[in-house]
């Protein structure tokens, strides 16, 4: 499906997408195989989860032994949906106690210090969380005295506090969410549209090797639960499961600074003549030749499977690209994109004609047709 979702959620400030747990799990379990320390005597921060829904509560705090976590902080906003409205927690322990009626929606602060099987049952799991919690031992919930939102003071004042930031941050924010946890020099693995790459906000981490793609989100869509008090029934295209409702998204992608294996995997690549007589895609199977651009000095690879090896000038990309970077065999050289961008790599402003209409146009052109944005690299142990 297009990405109609993501966009809508933006328009309508509507950032209420809860990730699945087994997408948590996954894409924790690559840095923790790079780094099996990566986690350890660490604050985890996950400043945009109601830990009554969090799936990334819930895997931190069932792993906090595990990960061997210093302190796990979690943070939720305050006109959340589901804020306060599962009392047992989370709707798997049918054990727990309900109390009677609705209580006052708040925004809340868990911080967890301490985990252990309180029940004495043999186990540690999310009952004996609830009641460490209800109990006040060793850990904290309470109300903020603010609505949760991540650049209140009271919230920034805890990520002060913290050393790894792992959460899925507002759609609609997410610029301004990356910019600040970049000045509070915070690690973090976050969930993001793929486009948020070509943000002015983003792209110069990514070239500067400051920021990279996660390991385990690559290509397709992932399923997110959406709470159907947010939902438009009339346009909902996902599925309803026991109750629950589910939205697929394209071009989701972890963005991170946390360092895994993925990323100092080299590319295997064929030659410019290799590719020409045998890709098995075919725009470039049987050509004499990669295109060029009409308006600068590059040749245009539409798949990264055909990066030529042996190629030792400018080469555009498509952004999906990252997803096999590796920074060790190529530079970045930077955006090609019409606008800012463009002039960014110098290209040349060209005659193109979009919808009847005449247009100045510098981002990516061959034969006088617009492309979508680009990246720009070479290879960075083949220079002229």
């Amino acid at each position: 499906m297009p990405n109609s979702t993501l966009q809508s959620a933006r328009s309508a400030k509507n950032d209420e997408f809860y990730t699945q747990y087994d997408d948590i799990q996954r894409e924790m379990e690559a840095y923790l195989e790079y780094n099996p320390n990566v986690f350890r005597e660490k604050v985890v921060y996950c400043n945009c989860d109601d830990p009554f829904e969090s799936n990334f509560f819930r895997y931190f705090v069932l792993n906090f032994k595990k990960l061997g976590l210093k302190q796990l902080i979690t943070t939720s906003y305050k006109p959340s949906p589901v804020a306060n409205t599962q009392l047992e927690l989370f709707g798997d322990d049918k054990s727990l106690t309900k109390t009677k009626g609705r209580p006052k929606v708040t925004a809340n602060k868990f911080i967890i210090n301490e985990v252990h099987d309180i029940d004495g049952d043999g186990e540690f799991n999310l009952k004996d969380v609830a009641r460490q919690l209800r109990d006040n031992k060793h850990n904290e919930w309470t109300p903020l005295e603010e609505d949760g939102d991540f650049r209140k003071e009271e919230c920034i004042n805890l990520l002060t506090q913290s050393d790894i930031v792992v959460t899925n941050p507002p759609f609609s924010l997410f610029r301004e969410y990356v910019t600040q946890l970049v000045k509070y020099g915070k690690k973090f693995a976050i969930i993001g549209n793929l486009n948020a790459i070509t943000y002015k906000e983003i792209f110069p981490l990514i070239k500067e090797n400051k920021l990279w793609l996660g390991p385990t989100i690559t290509s397709g869509d992932r399923e997110f639960e959406v709470p159907k008090t947010v939902i438009d029934m009339d346009k909902f295209t996902g599925e309803i499961r026991e109750g629950r409702y589910y939205q697929k998204v394209v071009g989701v992608r972890w963005y991170t600074t946390i360092d895994h294996g993925r990323r100092h995997q080299p590319l295997p690549l064929m030659t410019m003549d290799e590719n020409l007589k045998y890709s098995k895609h075919k725009e470039i199977k049987g050509k004499k030749a990669y295109d060029k651009y009409d308006n600068y000095d590059a040749i245009e690879v539409p798949f990264t499977d055909s990066i030529p090896k042996e190629y030792i000038g400018l080469i555009g990309v498509p952004i999906s690209f990252l997803d096999k970077y590796n920074p060790d065999q190529f530079e970045i050289i930077g955006s090609f994109n019409n606008g800012i961008h463009g002039e960014e790599v110098g290209a040349t402003k060209v005659e193109i004609e979009i919808n009847g209409k005449v247009s100045l146009w510098n981002g990516p052109v061959i034969c006088k047709k617009p492309l979508y944005k680009r990246i720009i690299i070479r290879h960075k142990r083949i220079k002229k």
